[in-house]
């Protein structure tokens, strides 16, 4: 036991984990599925801001959501944030009448586009997974089903929080005399909690959904949540950089370069979800191929011979 917890702990297993995690994830199937739910995700967000936007209209006020899709907002690049908050805003100033009535057909559309993109997001899990026996019909678009409400309602939740956490910096800084923060200033805090969030969610995501014969443990669940969620902060930054920097996709696409830098970044960060799921699939099977069935039980372990590695250098 104590020599399988040594090798998992070596920087070469890590390594290894990387490769073969990055072959499975990279398969032809697994891109397909990545194209499904970056479309379906694009087809989805515009609908989203709408419902949000027209309950605040209809029974509360319109300036928390503004604020909550905005905060979120910064973590896109450049180019598809200005559609993004373009949007928020016509919407905002739209009649209460008219923002409700676009938000039923919203509802309608939003939610076939979120429900199919969720499941291409499970299939393409649990292709990655070897999941060789499909789920039931009506078992698959139920968990499709819950999936899209606890994304929502975790979005709501986080974005809710990041604003929180900027109105109260700010009335702070503002009873202290120093005035209002620069959006630089924001971004090491503010970023800090969509990645939790993210982290989280991903984290229940490949514990719960990626495997309908058993549940992943969560050793690997949450080491995958971590990985996708480092992935999805690079690739946004490397994205940014490419549509700012280096495509000028504008001068190519018109008018519609914002939805196509939108659509590039949602695939980026689909595939580090896919990822993250094909690595914590590879650690289970690493640890399974050595004779230790039960995972959660050695992760206490491995952690503390870590901890004693390091305390040694």
């Amino acid at each position: 036991m104590s020599s399988n917890v040594s090798e998992i702990a070596s920087p070469s297993f890590w390594g290894r984990l990387a490769v073969r995690a990055f072959t499975r994830s990279w398969g032809r199937d697994v891109m397909l599925y990545t194209g499904g739910v970056s479309f379906f995700a694009l087809l989805a967000v515009f609908p989203a801001i709408a419902i949000l936007i027209g309950v605040y209209k209809v029974g509360l006020s319109i300036g928390p959501v503004s604020q909550q899709a905005a905060a979120l907002a910064d973590v896109l690049p450049h180019a598809a944030r200005t559609i993004f908050l373009a949007e928020i805003e016509r919407l905002a100033s739209t009649s209460a009448g008219t923002v409700s009535a676009q938000s039923a057909f919203a509802l309608i559309v939003g939610a076939y586009a979120a429900h199919r993109g969720f499941k291409a997001l499970l299939a393409g899990l649990n292709l990655i997974h070897d999941e060789t026996e499909p789920h039931g019909f009506f078992r698959f678009n139920l968990l499709a089903f819950f999936v899209a409400i606890f994304a929502f309602a975790l979005f709501t939740l986080v974005s809710g929080a990041v604003v929180t956490a900027r109105v109260m910096r700010h009335a702070g800084q503002a009873a202290a005399g120093t005035g209002v923060p620069t959006p630089s200033a924001d971004l090491p805090f503010d970023g800090l909690l969509p990645a939790l969030g993210l982290a989280v969610g991903l984290t229940l995501l490949y514990r719960y959904a990626m495997s309908h014969r058993t549940r992943v443990a969560w050793a690997p669940s949450i080491v995958g949540g971590v990985v996708a969620t480092l992935l999805s902060m690079i690739s946004s930054w490397l994205c940014a950089i490419y549509v700012e920097q280096i495509a000028q996709l504008g001068a190519t696409y018109g008018s519609v370069g914002a939805v196509v830098v939108l659509l590039i970044w949602l695939s980026w960060n689909v595939n580090a979800i896919f990822y993250g799921g094909a690595f914590a699939t590879e650690m289970e099977i690493a640890w399974r191929s050595r004779g230790a069935p039960d995972m959660d039980e050695a992760t206490a372990e491995v952690v503390s011979l870590s901890a004693r590695r390091a305390s040694r250098r």
